[in-house]
């Protein structure tokens, strides 16, 4: 779906930029989460260049349902004249990674061999977040097949600190 990511990257950043500078970044989300939930609904998507409905027409009835207006209604308008409210849940998901870098913050999954108590998991997460220098939010997962430590996620970021990736790294330094 590359060329969905590729058509959707300057509707993202354009509205990015609107709702950093008029400081409405919490509404553009909710707005373009909205968008793209609506879009994923079947009757809509079944809607979306169908020769019976008019582009504008379905455009006007987004607008209704979301109750939008001003930016949020010129959006909403100029995405289905272009025919492209297809693109509305990439443009989400880059507006959000836009606003996540742009707030320092970034979502961390951390897999650990085992079930990890409250106090370790504070420190881990206060260790991680140093790291990365971003905020983090912190989604616990346990998988006992990595036998011990943890696999730390962020975003392309992985750091590989079990037991199992460690015997990984050795059988390959063993048969190089």
């Amino acid at each position: 779906m590359a060329e969905l990511s590729t058509l959707a990257r300057p509707y993202a950043k354009a509205v990015f930029e609107l709702a950093r500078d008029t400081s409405k970044l919490a509404d553009w989300s909710a707005l373009l989460a909205g968008l793209a939930g609506a879009v994923r609904d079947p009757k809509v998507a079944a809607a979306i260049g169908h020769p019976a409905v008019g582009r504008g027409q379905l455009g006007e009835v987004l607008v209704q349902a979301m109750k939008a207006s001003g930016e949020a209604k010129n959006l909403l308008q100029l995405l289905s004249e272009n025919n492209r409210l297809k693109l509305a849940p990439a443009i989400a998901e880059q507006f959000e990674a836009l606003r996540a870098d742009y707030e320092k913050r970034v979502d961390v999954e951390i897999t650990s061999a085992a079930a990890v108590d409250a106090a370790q998991q504070a420190l881990l997460t206060a260790a991680v977040k140093k790291k990365l220098n971003r905020d983090v939010k912190v989604e616990w997962k346990t998988d006992e097949s990595l036998i011990a430590g943890a696999l730390i996620r962020a975003g392309d970021t992985v750091i590989d600190a079990t037991i199992s990736g460690e015997l990984v790294r050795l059988r390959q330094s063993l048969t190089a």
